[in-house]
């Protein structure tokens, strides 16, 4: 077959992938960024999936421009851009250069989600702990069905290239997890300090849900809530990777809720990383 239109198939095949990826439901699951590999060294790339799915198991999305607001990784407090290429699977490849703790950074446009069912939104509510929904919805007025909310993701993941040293930080971006220890570096024999922040405020009393995946690839799920201070110490064990998860549940401006036809709006904020066997010396 001509190389040419093997090219364009192939082309084609991608752009018909990202479109229905486009138009496919992705709601009320879990999206975060997935490293093939959570240590690597220095000079070698930083290969990684973004992903959507359920209980630290999902499928690979593809790099989709239009849907995204930011990609960037953060190195000893610089930022770059992680460069793509629309249909790019796994969507990350990046090559390094020198030792430290890279901080991935990807933030998804809005999107929206019509509920035909009460029970759904009920369903979402209870496991992400936001008590009296249905007072608060029935107080504002709102329908029990064919109601929309708006939808953001806000994701990290933590890569130790070569000693893997540094410091997590906050991105700047407007809901996130923050990982007060390093994990390839610190002693997490009682646990991982993550503070949870929204708007670049602490946020207390909030549930973060934890996600442990064994080197079988077995998920254990535990629930966890920040204290006063907006922080929470994670139990971990090495050779282990998780993934923590908060979400932000608030009534839309009035310029969102007419511009988009929502009554409510959340933000998924997600951190990946791994504990390894032996600690950075």
């Amino acid at each position: 077959m001509n190389q040419g239109l093997v090219f364009i198939i192939r082309r084609s095949s991608i752009c018909i992938a990202v479109l229905m990826l486009m138009a496919s439901p992705l709601t009320a699951h879990e999206f975060w960024i997935e490293p093939a590999r959570y240590q690597i060294a220095a000079g070698d790339t930083i290969v990684a999936n973004l992903r959507n799915g359920e209980e630290f198991n999902g499928s690979g999305q593809p790099y989709v421009e239009s849907t995204t607001n930011r990609f960037d990784m953060l190195l000893a407090g610089d930022a770059m851009p992680i460069k793509a290429r629309v249909g790019d699977d796994p969507a990350i490849n990046v090559v390094t250069k020198e030792p430290g703790l890279a901080i991935l950074v990807h933030e998804k446009k809005v999107t929206t989600l019509r509920y035909t069912q009460w029970e759904k939104f009920q369903k979402f509510a209870d496991h992400k702990a936001f008590d009296s929904i249905k007072q608060r919805h029935q107080s504002r007025g709102l329908p029990d069905t064919g109601f929309k909310e708006a939808y953001s993701r806000y994701s990290k993941s933590l890569v130790a290239i070569g000693n893997g040293t540094g410091h997590d930080q906050q991105a700047e971006l407007e809901v996130e997890l923050v990982a007060l220890n390093n994990p390839y570096t610190d002693d997490t024999v009682n646990g991982l300090k993550v503070a949870a922040f929204y708007q670049g405020n602490p946020v207390p009393h909030t549930q973060i849900e934890l996600f442990e995946k064994d080197p079988d690839g077995k998920v254990k799920i535990s629930l966890h809530k920040t204290n006063d201070k907006g922080e929470v110490l994670l139990p971990v064990k090495p050779q282990r990777s998780y993934l923590a998860d908060m979400v932000i549940l608030r009534e839309p401006s009035a310029e969102v809720a007419k511009k988009l036809s929502v009554v409510w709006e959340t933000l998924w904020a997600s951190l990946t990383f791994s504990v390894p066997e032996f600690i950075a010396q």
